[in-house]
């Protein structure tokens, strides 16, 4: 395929991708399996949705726009481990016309029941994609133009602390084949390997030639490789870097790299709002 389908035009892709998955499937799965069916061009899947504000590709965004809508119908649901399924196992393909008239009209229902609230959004979230979160965006502003790349590096060097490897380094300099540091995974407190990474600022993709002059890098100097960017990679890419026969590089996209941040707290917080009930029934039982 040639050009990137409107969201509407992936609703059944995706529904026949998710039964050809078993009836469950995580994004990257989703992706995988849509892309597959429909053939996409490399060109195709190299299109950024906005280059400005986020590394996310405009197939990604428009998939995220059908699930949003198909959740909203009822065909989908979704777990908060980011883990998507059919609705029902047998579930047939719809008419996206009529998805998008239930969702509008349910969005149009909610904005009529919010209008005498205070402080509502302009935007409700039917309106916008599931994983659509503005945080997202700031966070990849901010580590692309807001930071040097020694800030970045430093960074990235207490994401890996945080996540459990020990004597992390940076050593990125010239002429270093792109290893800006190094660093021991160790594995439930028993095993571990001898890591080298690249942490790579970038707000496009990074392609199959990238990956290939780091593992020529790291060759000799480490049990696996780890590539980290705030841009996303191309599917040649991470065919590369799962290459049989090669030495094997883990990779984190910008969305990753923004759910680790997120998890650890490193520059990210997370607000929860504390629900407090009384169990009349406990006091009874005193």
């Amino acid at each position: 395929m040639t050009t990137v389908p409107t969201f509407d035009k992936l609703m059944n892709p995706l529904i026949t991708a998710l039964r050809d998955l078993g009836g469950s499937g995580s994004i990257e799965e989703i992706y995988e399996k849509v892309i597959e069916k429909l053939k996409f061009s490399d060109d195709v899947l190299s299109v950024l949705h906005d280059p400005e504000a986020s590394n996310q590709t405009e197939v990604h965004y428009r998939l995220a726009w059908a699930r949003t809508y198909l959740k909203k119908y009822g065909a989908l649901t979704n777990s908060r481990r980011g883990v998507w399924s059919l609705a029902k196992p047998d579930l047939s393909p719809v008419d996206p016309k009529d998805v998008i008239r239930f969702v509008r009209e349910q969005t149009r229902k909610e904005k009529q029941a919010k209008t005498n609230q205070k402080n509502h959004q302009a935007t409700s979230d039917a309106e916008r994609p599931e994983e659509a979160q503005t945080w997202r965006t700031t966070l990849h502003h901010i580590l692309t133009t807001s930071i040097d790349p020694s800030s970045f590096e430093r960074l990235i060097q207490r994401l890996l602390r945080e996540s459990g490897f020990i004597q992390v380094e940076v050593t990125g300099r010239t002429g270093d084949g792109g290893i800006d540091g190094k660093g021991i995974a160790r594995l439930h407190g028993f095993m571990s390997f001898h890591v080298v990474f690249q942490c790579k600022r970038y707000q496009g993709i990074v392609s199959a030639s990238h990956i290939r002059d780091f593992r020529g890098a790291m060759v000799g100097r480490a049990d696996k490789g780890l590539f980290i960017t705030t841009g996303t990679f191309s599917r040649d890419a991470i065919k590369e870097a799962t290459r049989d026969g090669a030495p094997p590089i883990d990779l984190v996209d910008g969305d990753q790299l923004a759910d680790k941040l997120k998890e650890f707290g490193l520059g990210v917080h997370t607000e929860m709002i504390e629900k407090v009930t009384v169990d009349e029934s406990w006091f009874k039982q005193v």
